[in-house]
């Protein structure tokens, strides 16, 4: 008599539970003892959502990736999760940031903890342990991308709920901006004068584009006829790989015209004269590129070379806490102290939403209304007086 048919690995069935919750129950393998199909579940509120998920465990059990849930640690789930998931999916620097927030922050607390086991307090005292050391900040910030993961874990049935949902984060706290004041530009701009990168920091300070925008901007962007720039990228390092340089779309993604001031363009203009004339001194040994901003040989500036320049100027300026990124500030409150609206400066300075800008320049347009009252206060004054 013919033995009936035990069904293939991956083989399943899908039925509605008494809570209205979804079941697919599929075969792992065929015990080699004894013959046994061994079965296991996974869950989703939908029926097309455990469908899909016994299709994804199929396709896995049938290529020999399968990884049965309750095996993974978090360490293995983290590593799948950012070579199949993120990698595709985000920025080559975000990929980066993820990768070494995972390796550097959650994995020495949690690599060893089976995925199945992992609980909201384990993550908690992670979580504690961190902000002794990490801003709130840095420390939302690796809470989110480990959620993030065990979220796709959750998608993929390996865990019923999200742990790190439960978990409490450290009160955010808004760190001030600090833009240089009206005396420290004038002696800024003074300081420069002459300086190998003097047009590179004249156009950050007054256009407010990013670092990495400014040192990757090139020359079929510059508009000399319209007075306008187009901001459409940023050249940044790939410190993973060697430290190679590559071209990459802005932060938001969103390209952007600015139309800078007279004075912008002029100094361009004449820093273009004086590029063409170190081609020439450079001859055959010039690097043919469209950059606006080159060393001598016509090759890219690099980003820790800008830095180091501007601390030195800023040090000598007896202003030596003053960041690279506060010549952007700068730019912000400036335009906004001389009536830019918050619109027109939240598209200059490419930020995603007015909201933001307001959010991270609003006490400007506060002591802005403040002095308007005192003009005020003034004028009735005068007004009232006998």
């Amino acid at each position: 008599m013919r033995k009936p048919k035990k069904n293939p690995n991956g083989a399943g069935s899908i039925r509605q539970r008494s809570d209205g919750t979804w079941e697919a129950r599929y075969t792992q393998e065929i015990h080699a003892g004894t013959g046994k199909q061994i079965r296991k579940s996974v869950y989703g509120k939908t029926q097309q959502e455990v469908r899909q998920k016994l299709a994804q465990i199929t396709v896995e059990l049938d290529s020999g990736t399968f990884i049965e849930p309750s095996r993974l640690t978090v360490g293995e789930w983290l590593d799948m999760w950012l070579a199949d998931y993120v990698k595709i999916s985000v920025k080559l620097t975000t990929y980066q940031t993820y990768e070494r927030k995972c390796r550097g922050n959650i994995k020495p607390h949690l690599a060893a903890v089976k995925l199945s086991a992992l609980t909201a307090p384990a993550i908690q005292k992670m979580i504690n342990r961190l902000n002794e050391d990490l801003s709130p900040k840095s420390v939302k910030c690796i809470h989110g991308i480990l959620h993030k993961a065990l979220q796709q874990a959750v998608s993929l049935g390996y865990i019923r709920a999200n742990p790190a949902d439960a978990c409490k984060l450290p009160k955010l706290v808004k760190k001030e901006i600090t833009p240089l004041d009206k005396e420290e530009i004038s002696a800024f701009i003074d300081a420069v004068r002459g300086h190998e990168f003097e047009t590179l920091y004249l156009v950050t300070l007054f256009t407010g584009v990013r670092q990495s925008e400014a040192i990757g901007l090139r020359w079929r962007c510059v508009d000399f006829e319209t007075g306008r720039i187009l901001i459409n990228g940023q050249l940044l390092r790939d410190y993973a790989a060697g430290g190679y340089y590559f071209d990459e779309s802005t932060k938001n993604n969103k390209s952007r015209h600015i139309a800078p001031a007279k004075f912008v363009m002029a100094a361009l203009k004449k820093h273009k004269v004086e590029q063409m004339k170190a081609r020439m001194l450079a001859g055959s040994a010039w690097i043919e590129s469209d950059y606006v901003f080159t060393n001598e040989s016509g090759e890219h500036l690099k980003h820790v070379t800008v830095y180091k320049g501007y601390k030195r100027i800023v040090s000598e300026l007896g202003i030596p806490t003053a960041r690279y990124h506060d010549l952007r500030h700068s730019y912000a409150v400036a335009a906004i102290r001389a009536g830019d609206d918050v619109k027109t400066v939240q598209e200059n300075l490419g930020h995603h939403t007015a909201a933001f800008t307001l959010d991270q320049y609003g006490h400007v347009t506060e002591n802005m209304k403040r002095e308007s009252a005192d003009r005020m206060d003034m004028y009735i004054a005068n007004a009232l007086a006998p």
